[in-house]
């Protein structure tokens, strides 16, 4: 009986790695490794974005591979980050610190919930709320940031603010904020989408530069740029009817 090797099998390798390393990060942190902990999310989060591409340049993507993808991403994007968020910080708070994870985790589902019904084909130019991914690399980023290992706890004051983070990054992925996808790898996708995709070759450099310890800071620049901005349009739509009122009066 001869095995069938189809093209899809390559973008299901990279979910499957995403996935392993989600796993082992829940391992590294339920032994106190946060740093390896935090780098295996980041690094699944490339396996993620890895599988997007190798999709779309094999033309192979599939409803299969959506689900695998979907399934993988709850475990390196919702259960190891909320898991790493209680082991290295949260279990002092005993129950509230308990609560807080589980919410963390609960946010990731419905976002991958919530994707996989509104999505239609298999490309998307954006995103309703925060990837899940970026959520994740965003508390992974941080801990790398300022977290001490030689010491065992965060930086000064910086744990408080990793709580708010770990918290607000749980409401952005549940909120109906926009955020730009990865362009599509077109003439017309990169021309389109050129101070998106400037900022991401950008950032690569900055990231390697700084050996890593930049990473959070684009993210969060990415993730207040997209707040910002819906939060200009919401109110543009306030002021809008407004400002039509006020001409119709003047006329």
């Amino acid at each position: 009986m001869r095995l069938r090797v189809t093209k899809s099998i390559i973008p299901n390798l990279f979910t499957i790695m995403n996935m392993f390393c989600g796993f082992l990060s829940v391992i590294n942190s339920s032994e106190g490794n946060f740093y390896y902990a935090s780098v295996l999310i980041i690094l699944a989060g490339l396996f993620d974005a890895l599988d997007g591409l190798a999709a779309r340049i094999t033309n192979s993507a599939s409803e299969f591979g959506v689900e695998l993808d979907s399934l993988s991403d709850l475990v390196s994007f919702g259960i190891a980050p909320a898991f790493l968020i209680y082991k290295i910080k949260l279990y002092v708070f005993l129950e509230i610190g308990v609560l807080i994870s589980a919410f963390y985790l609960i946010t990731a589902a419905l976002r991958l919930a919530r994707f996989n019904v509104q999505l239609i084909g298999f490309d998307k130019s954006h995103f309703s709320g925060l990837p899940s991914p970026l959520g994740a690399m965003t508390v992974a980023s941080f801990i790398l940031t300022f977290y001490d290992n030689s010491i065992g706890k965060f930086i000064n004051w910086t744990g408080f603010y990793f709580i708010l983070l770990s918290i607000a990054i749980g409401f952005l992925m549940i909120s109906k904020i926009r955020y730009e996808a990865f362009p599509k790898l077109t003439k017309e996708g990169l021309k389109k989408n050129f101070i998106l995709v400037s900022f991401m070759i950008l950032s690569l450099f900055v990231a390697i530069l700084s050996k890593g310890r930049a990473i959070i800071f684009l993210l969060l620049i990415y993730i207040l740029f997209g707040f910002i901005r819906s939060l200009v349009k919401s109110t543009y739509k306030l002021v809008k009817p407004e400002l039509n009122s006020e001409e119709i009066n003047n006329v």
